[in-house]
Formats: C-alpha cells, structure tokens, sequence
C-alpha cells in the first residue's frame, strides 16, 4: 500500500530521506521533516502491514474490547497533505552505504540523502521447554495483541512471565476482567531496574489488592502442554496451571539491516548527540538507537517520549540547524488504575524522598544523587509529574523539605522564588 507518493516541483533535483520503521520515531520523523521546511521526497518504510497506530493502548484497552480498534499515530490523509511517500508492508532487505540507497521487497530500489532508520525493538524470546507452544505469547504488536485478544474467551487462568511494565499492565487487564493472574519475576522486586522499591512495593501491593498473585524471586523451569497447548507453568518448587501464558522479559534492538551494513553497535546502533550513526548520511533514532546521554557513554531509552523528541531534534538537524539530542526523559505506564509517571533517570541514586497519601499509600519518590535531584515517580499524582518535569527541564534545586511537602502549592511557591 502506498499512500501520499511525493511529487516533486519542476526544476528541483530529487533527493530523498528514507525512513525505515513507521512507529513512534519515524512516523513523527516524516512530519517533522515536514515541519521543519524539508522539500525534497520522504519515504517512509512500513514492514508492519497495519497502518502507524499507537502501541501503549495494545496490553490494556485494544486487547479488553474485542471490537475495539488501533489508534492510529496519523490518519491517511496526513501523509498525503505532507505529500510523504509511505509504503506500508513493505521490507528493507539491503542497505547499501556506498551508492546511498535500500533495497525493497518489492524490488524497488531507493536512493537517500538521508537515511534514518527506527526500527525499534522485538520482544525477547524465552528459552525453557514450552517456550513454543500454543497459548504462550509475547507482546510488541497489533499482530500480536490480536492473537491474545482471540484468545481470550476461553482463558480462565494466565501465568505473566516478568514483572516490568508490559506484563504488569497485562496482568491488571486479564484481572480485570476476571480471569486468575500469577505473575512471575526472577528478580526479588517488581519493576526492579526501572523504579525505586518505594514505588515497587506500592506497584506490588495494589496488584496484591486486586486479586493478582505475585511468585518473586523465582525462577522458571518449564513451560508444560497438553496436545501442543500449554496448561501449566513449572516453578520447580511449585507449578501454576495457565491457559495462556504473557511473557514480558524484555525487548531487544532491531538492528539486522545496520549490522549488515557496517554500523557501529552498542546495545542498539550506536550513534552521537546529534543521533548520527558511524556511517556519512545514516541517522538511527528511538527504541533501536544507543546514544550519550547523562555522562554514559551509550544508553538506549524504550519510550514514546524519546522517540518523538529524537525525530524532532534530529528533523531540524536534517534541515541546517544541529540540534543534539538532551530532552529531559519521562515515561508513564498504567497498571490497572495506578497512573505510574516517571521524569528523569536515577541511574546514580543514593537517597530519596518518600510522600505519601491520608491513606498511607505511596504518592511520589523523589530520587536524588547527593543533593541533585535526578528522577519523580508518581503514582495518581499528576500534578506533582508535571511539575517535575519543569523542575528537572529547567535545572531547578529545591530543598529537600519541600520535595517532602508532596504539595504542589508548596512546591509551586518555592520554585517562583528561585527566579
């Protein structure tokens, strides 16, 4: 399917941007191109068959309704009133840097300007017997999402393998609609890599509350069938019957298409502050680029936020201003009904502030490196985020006591007296 194919202006020599992913990254990467006074063609590769959609939606609400339908990033009409050339279902087989072009499946053979490539990641893949029977499954698609949707009517117990945020926010679906969830994490914690163990402990005691049952510090030994199904998960010590099973252990770069092409990697292709990759007139941007970032070397950031800031960063780079890529992280994830909101990253932390609500619950975590502030989470506490985010975009240090407040007036007052 191709829609928007670019029409050039008489007397204007054709040069292109290629885009190869039609996710977050380079979705917004097209339009921002747009944006940002770019002219020449822009082509933008889809090896995903259904049009650019939205995907935190897909482990909650598209899988709950069975009607319920993708939300797509851009209507159709987009692409073509930017008059991007978009080739949905389509694979990039061949990059190659020396003539400044990509083979397509389809035989189509493109040169570049530019190339940006945002691939973004796949899901990791377990290795314990089992791992490949019917009823076992991972989550990064729509394609996916769907198979577990069909799935459903007949589930009565589910086993979620991993406690980071895609399991999490699928055990609370499948809870709330009824059906038994275990949920199985080697590490001690939940979400122990990504939050403090304030917010893990509240994160853990909300799922406890509504019905889901958490096996931590465990580790699994098999995955067991019946016919080619699966019907069981063996903990070793203790086995879990299960009629599905959701494995969420991470994700890994997409990065066959740049190996092969002679692109330096890093934990995803390896790139600059200005997103470029080792190779002249090659880009790599969002949940498949490694980059420097807060004194690391490389670091690599799975969020729809990063990925829309670096194709808009890089978008005007590609247009003749250089703009290096230093948005202020921030990430959010529904479980259930706790709204989880994280600005920055506590890579350093070494102390923290706790509030809490009248009920005694977790509210925020203020997370600090010394005295620096470094990373909120919030848990329900949206405008406590939001101005997090201003607190950590602008540079601004406040005392401690009044990160303590946990209130946003307070918090407010102190920040108008530092201008």
């Amino acid at each position: 399917m191709r829609s928007g194919q670019f029409t050039p202006s008489l007397g204007v020599e054709i040069v292109s941007t290629v885009i190869i992913g039609a996710g977050h990254a380079g979705a917004q990467m097209a339009g921002a191109l747009r944006d940002a006074g770019y002219e020449s063609a822009i082509y933008l590769i889809s090896a995903d068959p259904d049009w650019p959609y939205h995907k935190p939606p897909l482990s909650k609400s598209y899988m709950k309704a069975p009607d319920a339908p993708l939300q797509p990033l851009r209507a159709e009409a987009y692409f073509e009133q930017k008059n991007i050339d978009f080739r949905l279902g389509v694979m990039v087989t061949q990059i190659d840097t020396v003539a400044n072009a990509v083979q397509l499946d389809d035989g189509t053979r493109l040169t570049y300007e530019h190339l940006v490539i945002a691939t973004g990641t796949v899901a990791r893949q377990l290795s314990v017997e089992g791992h490949d029977l019917a009823g076992v499954y991972t989550l990064r698609t729509a394609k996916d999402a769907r198979k577990i949707r069909d799935a459903l009517p007949d589930v009565k117990r589910a086993v979620i393998i991993g406690g980071g945020f895609i399991g999490l926010e699928g055990a609370a679906m499948l809870r709330g609609i009824g059906v038994e969830v275990d949920v199985v994490e080697l590490a001690p914690r939940l979400l122990g890599r990504a939050v403090s163990e304030p917010l893990s402990q509240a994160v853990a005691d909300y799922l406890s509350s509504e019905g889901v049952n958490l096996h931590l510090g465990v580790s699994l030994s098999s995955i067991e069938g019946v016919d080619g199904k699966v019907r069981a998960v063996n903990l070793g010590d203790q086995t879990l019957e299960a009629d599905l099973v959701l494995v969420g252990v991470g994700a890994l770069p997409v990065t066959e298409l740049a190996e092969q092409a002679g692109l330096a990697l890093d934990n995803g292709i390896k790139v600059d502050t200005l997103l470029r990759s080792s190779v002249p007139n090659v880009y790599a941007i969002g949940d498949c680029a490694s980059f420097p970032f807060m004194g690391h070397t490389q670091f690599r950031l799975e969020s729809v936020q990063n990925a829309t800031d670096q194709a808009r960063a890089l978008a005007k780079t590609l247009t003749g201003e250089d703009t290096p890529y230093m948005a202020t992280p921030w990430f959010w994830s529904d479980i259930g009904a706790a709204k989880i909101q994280i600005v920055g990253l506590a890579l350093q932390s070494d102390n923290e502030v706790v509030n809490r609500g009248d009920d005694g619950a977790v509210k925020s975590v203020y997370r600090f490196d010394g005295d620096s502030l470094v990373a909120v989470e919030t848990i329900n506490a949206g405008p406590e985020h939001m101005l997090a985010r201003r607190i950590l975009a602008d540079g601004v240090q406040l005392d401690k006591s009044v990160y303590a407040s946990g209130d946003p007036k307070v918090i407010k007052t102190a920040m108008a007296a530092q201008k």
